[in-house]
C-alpha cells in the first residue's frame, strides 16, 4: 500500500513571501507554484482580483521531505492552530475513501471526499483528536 505523508501549511495571503523565506532559510527547492488565477475558471463565478495572485498550491522539496502550502482565499480567515495539516497521498481512490472515512469517524469533515480537477479523490477532515488532514489520491500521469 503506497502512501506518503507531508506537512501542508496554510498561509494568510503571503505565500510567495513564505516560499522565498523557506528557499533561503531551509535551502528548499521550489518544484511548483500555482496561483488561484492559474486554476480552471468557473463561468458562474467571477474571481476577485486580489485572489488571482494568491498561491493555490506550492510544492517545495526540503531535503527528502515534500513541503506544501497554499494561501487562504480572500475573506477566508486563517485560523491559527489550523495552519498546518497533514497531507496524505495515496495510490487509489478506494484506499483514499477508506482512510478518509476512518479519519472522519467522530471527526469533522470540511470537504467531503470527491473528485477534483487535481485529484480523482480528495477530501479534508479534522479527526476526533483535532488533527486536520487532507487525503489525496495520486492523479495517474
Amino acid at each position: 500500500m503506497g502512501m506518503r505523508m507531508n506537512p501542508y501549511i496554510t498561509t494568510n495571503g503571503n505565500g510567495r513571501e513564505v516560499v522565498a523565506f523557506y528557499q533561503q532559510a531551509l535551502g528548499a527547492e521550489v518544484l511548483g507554484v500555482m496561483t488561484f488565477g492559474e486554476g480552471p475558471s468557473d463561468p458562474n463565478y467571477q474571481m476577485p482580483e486580489e485572489a488571482k495572485d494568491r498561491i493555490m498550491h506550492a510544492h517545495l522539496k526540503v531535503g527528502e521531505t515534500d513541503l506544501m502550502l497554499s494561501d487562504t482565499f480572500p475573506g477566508q480567515p486563517l485560523q491559527v492552530g489550523n495552519q498546518v495539516t497533514i497531507a496524505l497521498m495515496v495510490e487509489n481512490v478506494d484506499q483514499g475513501k477508506r482512510i478518509f472515512e476512518a479519519l472522519a469517524e467522530g471527526g469533522q469533515v470540511s470537504m467531503p471526499f470527491q473528485q477534483t480537477f487535481w485529484s480523482p479523490g480528495y477530501g479534508m477532515v479534522t479527526d476526533k483528536f483535532g488533527t486536520p488532514w487532507q487525503v489525496s489520491t495520486e492523479a495517474k500521469q
